[in-house]
């Protein structure tokens, strides 16, 4: 499916890649489930790529709870810009490193539904339509839940994917 331009093609994609994500990691033995990565990439394995996928999800969550009571929220995130995404992950994989894949699943499951249930009291027009919250800045809110939702669990399927060869 081509990248969402309206709400209903958002939410459908978003549900789609998150079952796919999750389908495709519970096709995995448990003991698969925890198994590291091939060395070369900073997700060390399937709790990391979740814990990455939640973060980016609480990150969203913040923008929005801050940018809709009219305020500027820190896009990314606080010290950091679009340029130092690098150190940004770097920081959330070591701040998930500790928990085991179990509670990183539920936690993610819980900010999915979360985004998922601002899109539902949202209108295509307030979803998609550029500029229309001084926020999102020449972007649309829809588009930072794309790449929260949909595209990143797409990215993260590919990651577990190659991986699992």
């Amino acid at each position: 499916m081509p990248r969402p331009k309206i709400k209903k093609d958002l939410q459908e994609l978003s549900n789609a890649n998150f079952e796919k994500l999750n389908n495709y990691i519970d096709s995995f033995s448990q003991t698969e489930q925890e198994e590291d990565f091939p060395k070369g990439t900073m997700n060390r394995n399937i709790r990391d790529v979740l814990g990455h996928l939640h973060h980016w999800h609480l990150m969203f969550l913040d923008w929005y709870i801050v940018g809709m009571k009219g305020e500027k929220p820190h896009i990314p995130a606080k010290g950091y810009n679009w340029r130092t995404i690098p150190a940004l992950n770097k920081e959330i994989h070591e701040k998930y490193s500790n928990l085991d894949l179990e509670e990183i699943k539920k936690r993610f499951n819980k900010s999915h539904s979360k985004i998922m249930k601002i899109i539902d009291g949202h209108t295509n027009e307030e979803l998609f339509e550029r500029k229309r919250y001084e926020w999102t800045g020449n972007n649309a809110m829809g588009a930072y839940a794309i790449g929260v939702l949909s595209s990143h669990y797409d990215w993260a399927y590919k990651i577990i994917r190659k991986a699992k060869k």
